[in-house]
């Protein structure tokens, strides 16, 4: 394992027992963190779906990125309605 992804287990396993103690030492309402913990799910997941779905292109030649070209836009043709 690399020493990002130890990081991140090691976030994802303290941040639910930092929630445990504030509920449990310092009394705070078991709505308020469940609230703000659904508050940061969505930003938190979507900063995390965006680091992983990055990807390098050091490999390759700087015209070597092609795209496929689909059957119905070959000689500029509009595509056929059925």
């Amino acid at each position: 394992m690399n020493k990002k992804h130890i990081l991140i287990m090691i976030l994802g396993c303290l941040l639910p027992l930092a929630g445990l103690a504030a509920v449990y030492l310092f009394k705070v309402p078991v709505n308020s963190v469940v609230l703000f913990a659904l508050v940061l799910l969505c930003p938190l997941s979507h900063l995390f779906m965006m680091g992983q779905m990055g990807h390098s292109h050091e490999n390759e030649a700087h015209g070597a990125h092609v795209h496929a070209e689909r059957e119905d836009r070959k000689n500029d043709q509009p595509p056929r309605l059925s």
